[in-house]
C-alpha cells in the first residue's frame, strides 16, 4: 500500500516513551565479536563494482554523479545484506521511499517489493522478525533518469516510524569490503598529501585535489626561523601524521632546511604584527575558553606533558609563532591556508588575547640557537623553493621551476620508487614521506586501479573522509548540545547546514550553550550536501508551495499556551521569548523552517524520543496517532503535525502566539 509522503502515515505509529526505543543489540551482539555496526553495500555500475559497510539504508545519487567515485556514472544497482539484531520476537512493517524499484527480504520472506513513486512512501507487508538477528538484504535498482534515491523506514507496535538505526544492524566485512576499503585508503592518502599538486590529474574532480597549503607570503612575520628549519627538515618529528613530507634529507638535509628557512623568514608582510600584552588574568581566562571551546578533542589536554595519539600537540607555539601572530591565527586560522583543518571559532580580540596566553603558558621553552644568515644563505633558499617542489603546493609569487611527471605517466607504475621507496637513495630529489606499511599496501592498490575515481566526486564520500580528519565525532554525540552525528543527516536541510559550518549563520540555535560550533568554511559545503545525501536527501532542497495560510492559524493556536501544546513555554517564536524556561529554551521556532527536512520534523513532532532518547521534549500523541488537543482538527495527529509545519513555514512572519 502506496501512502502521501505528507501527513497520513503517521497515524498508524504508536507513541513510544523514552528510553523505549531501541533494546535491539544487546542480545543479539552476544558472541558475535567479529560482526561490525550497519549493512554492508555493492553497488555495480556497468562492470564497475564498489563495496563499503554503511550505517543504514539510505543514498541519494544526483542525475548525472555516480552512485560512488569507484563506478561510472549511469543506471545501478545497490543491495544491502547483514542482520536485522532483535531483543524480541516482533511483528513490523518496512516502508520506503525512493525512485527505481526495491525489494526487502527478511529472513529470505519478501517484505516489500515494488517501484518507487519518488517522495511517496510504499508500505510493505507485514513480517515477523525473530529475537536475535535476522537477514535482511535489500536490493534497489536505479531509474534510467532522474535522481536516483532510496530511504529505507520500519515501524511495529513499539518501534515509531523512522529509519532503522545503526544499533540494530550488523554486518560482517567480506574480502570485497576489505579489498575495497584498502583502494580508498589509498586513494585518501594520494588526495590528502597532496599528490596531484606534482603529479597533474587532468579532468580531476575532487574539490580536495585544488587545496592549497599555507602561503609563504609575508610568512617570515608570522614564523620563527628555528622552528620551521627544524619543520622543513623533520615535518614528522613536530607532527607525527602530518601529510608533510621531509624535502631535504640526506647529507644536505640540514643545510639546505636552513636555507629555505631563512629565505622564508627574509617574506615579510607590508605590516608586521605586534607583539600582544597579556593581562594578568589572560592564562586564567584562557584556560577556561580552552575547555568551553572542547580543544581536546583535536589537541588533548594543553599540560599533559605527552601528546594523546592522534592529537596535535600545542607545545610548541612559542618556539613556531612569532609576537603577536599566535593572537592573529587565532582569530583567522584559514588566512593564509583556506583548507586548515583548524576551525574558526569566530574569537573575539580579548578571547584570542586570553587563549594565546594560556597555550604560551604551557608551551615547552624555544631552544636558544643561532644560526648566522647571510645573503647568499637566503639566495640559496630562494633558489631550492623554486626548483624542488615547494612551490606546488604553497603559493608565492615568484617563478616555480619544479616539473615532475604527471599521474598520467605514472599508470602502470608499481609507486615503489621515489616518493614512495621505502628506503631513501642518497642524493635522490625525491621528498620522503612516513608511510606505515599498510598506507604503502593502500597506496600500491590504488595505483593498480586506473585512477579514474579521481575523476568523480560525490558529496557522500567527501563528507565519510572529512567527518573523520576534522574529528566530528569528538564533539558531536560526547559534549552537551552537539548532536549525535548520525542524527544530523536526517535532520538539517543542506542549504542551512552548509551556511553554519561555514561560520555564515548570524544566529545561534542553542545560545545558552557555552561551547560554539567552529566554521570550516573550505569544507562547508560538501560536508552540508553530504549530510543529506548519506541519509538519501537531495543535496538541494526542492522550492516550497506557499504556506496554507488556513492551516498556520492553526498553528498559532497549537504552538500556544491558549488552548495548544505550550510549546512557547520552552521556545522562542521570533521576539516573543520563551515564557517558562529561561536559562536553557529550546530552538527558536522562527529558525525551524529554515533548518529542518520536513520528513524529520514530522517523524520528531510524532515521538521525539524515538529519535532522541536524551530528549527533553514529551510525545503529544497516543499509541495510535492522535493528538492529546481533541478539539482540535478532531484530534487528527497527521493533520495536527501539519498545521504546525504551515505555521514554521513562515519563519521570520509568523504571527505571535498566544
Amino acid at each position: 500500500m502506496i501512502r502521501s509522503l505528507g501527513f497520513s502515515l503517521l497515524n498508524r505509529q504508536p507513541a513510544w516513551v523514552a528510553g523505549l526505543v531501541l533494546l535491539l543489540s544487546l542480545f543479539g551482539r552476544a558472541g558475535r565479536a567479529e560482526e561490525l555496526p550497519g549493512l554492508s553495500l555493492a553497488v555495480h555500475s556497468g562492470s564497475a563494482a564498489d563495496y563499503q559497510s554503511i550505517d543504514g539504508i539510505y543514498l541519494f545519487v544526483p542525475m548525472g554523479q555516480p552512485a560512488t567515485p569507484f563506478v561510472p556514472v549511469g543506471p545501478f544497482t545497490a543491495v544491502w545484506t547483514g542482520s536485522v539484531l532483535m531483543d524480541l520476537r516482533a511483528d513490523l512493517v518496512f516502508h520506503a521511499a525512493f525512485t527505481g524499484s526495491l525489494t526487502v527480504t527478511i529472513n529470505d520472506a519478501v517484505a516489500l517489493k515494488a517501484d518507487g513513486r519518488g517522495d511517496a512512501i510504499v508500505d510493505g507487508q507485514k513480517v515477523r522478525l525473530n529475537k536475535g538477528p535476522n537477514r535482511i538484504q535489500v536490493d534497489y535498482r536505479s531509474a534510467d533518469k532522474g535522481d536516483a534515491f532510496v530511504r529505507v523506514y520500519w515501524s511495529g507496535k513499539e518501534i515509531p516510524f523512522n529509519p532503522i538505526p545503526l544499533t540494530a544492524l550488523a554486518h560482517t566485512p567480506s574480502p570485497e569490503i576489505r579489498a575495497a576499503n584498502e583502494v580508498r585508503h589509498g586513494r585518501g592518502l594520494f588526495v590528502e598529501h597532496r599528490c596531484a599538486a606534482c603529479h597533474n590529474v587532468s579532468n580531476g574532480a575532487m574539490p580536495e585535489l585544488k587545496a592549497d597549503a599555507p602561503s609563504f607570503s609575508g610568512i617570515g612575520s608570522r614564523r620563527k626561523f628555528d622552528w620551521m628549519a627544524r619543520w622543513i627538515e623533520s615535518p614528522a618529528t613536530l607532527r607525527p601524521g602530518t601529510p608533510m613530507p621531509a624535502v631535504f634529507h640526506g647529507a644536505r638535509g640540514k643545510t639546505d632546511s636552513e636555507a629555505v628557512a631563512a629565505y622564508l623568514i627574509s617574506l615579510k608582510a607590508p605590516i608586521n604584527l605586534a607583539p600582544v600584552t597579556f593581562p594578568a588574568d589572560a592564562v586564567e581566562s584562557g584556560k577556561v575558553l580552552f575547555e568551553k571551546l572542547h580543544c581536546v578533542a583535536c589537541h588533548g589536554v594543553a599540560e599533559a606533558t605527552k601528546v594523546e595519539a592522534g592529537k596535535i600537540s600545542q607545545k610548541q607555539v612559542l618556539a613556531k609563532f612569532t609576537p603577536g601572530a599566535l593572537v592573529a591565527f587565532l582569530k583567522k586560522p584559514s588566512e593564509h591556508f583556506a583548507w586548515i583543518q583548524m576551525p574558526n571559532f569566530k574569537l573575539s580580540d580579548g578571547e584570542a588575547i586570553g587563549l594565546a596566553a594560556y597555550l604560551e603558558s604551557v608551551a615547552d621553552k624555544p631552544l636558544d640557537r643561532i644560526v648566522p644568515i647571510d645573503e647568499s644563505m637566503v639566495k640559496a633558499g630562494r633558489a631550492l623553493v623554486q626548483n624542488s617542489g615547494c612551490l606546488n603546493c604553497h603559493r608565492l609569487d615568484v617563478p616555480n621551476a619544479f616539473i615532475a611527471k604527471s599521474l598520467l605517466d605514472l599508470k602502470g607504475s608499481s609507486w615503489t620508487t621515489g616518493c614512495l621507496a621505502e628506503t631513501v637513495v642518497e642524493g635522490s630529489k625525491a621528498p620522503k614521506y612516513v608511510f606505515s606499511a599498510e598506507d604503502r599496501k593502500a597506496l600500491k592498490a590504488f595505483a593498480a586501479t586506473d585512477c579514474s575515481s579521481l575523476t568523480r566526486h560525490t558529496d557522500t564520500e567527501f563528507l565519510e573522509r572529512h567527518s573523520k580528519t576534522l574529528n566530528c565525532r569528538e564533539c558531536h554525540g560526547k559534549f552537551e548540545g552537539f548532536p549525535t552525528w548520525g542524527l544530523l543527516g536526517g535532520k538539517l536541510k543542506p542549504e542551512w547546514a552548509s551556511k553554519f559550518i561555514a561560520g555564515e549563520e548570524a544566529w545561534k540555535p542553542r545560545p545558552w550553550l557555552e561551547s560554539r560550533m567552529p566554521a570550516f568554511p573550505a569544507h562547508a559545503k560538501g560536508l552540508g550536501a553530504g549530510l543529506a545525501t548519506l541519509h538519501g536527501y537531495s543535496p538541494k532542497t526542492a522550492p516550497d508551495e506557499a504556506p496554507n495560510s488556513e492551516m498556520a492559524k492553526i498553528g498559532v493556536k497549537l504552538v500556544s499556551a491558549n488552548g495548544g501544546f505550550a510549546c512557547v513555554s520552552c521556545h522562542s517564536v521570533g521576539d516573543f521569548g520563551a515564557t517558562q524556561v529561561f536559562e536553557a529554551p529550546g530552538v527558536n521556532l522562527a529558525h525551524s523552517f529554515e533548518r529542518l527536512q520536513p520528513d524529520f520534523f514530522r517523524r520528531w513532532l510524532r515521538n521525539p524520543p524515538s529519535i532522541d532518547s536524551n530528549s527533553k521534549m514529551p510525545a503529544y500523541f497516543d499509541d495510535e496517532g492522535r493528538s492529546a488537543l481533541a478539539d482540535v482538527l478532531e484530534g487528527d495527529g497527521p493533520k495536527t503535525i501539519w498545521a504546525v509545519w504551515e505555521y514554521l513555514r513562515l519563519g521570520d512572519k509568523m504571527p505571535k502566539p498566544e
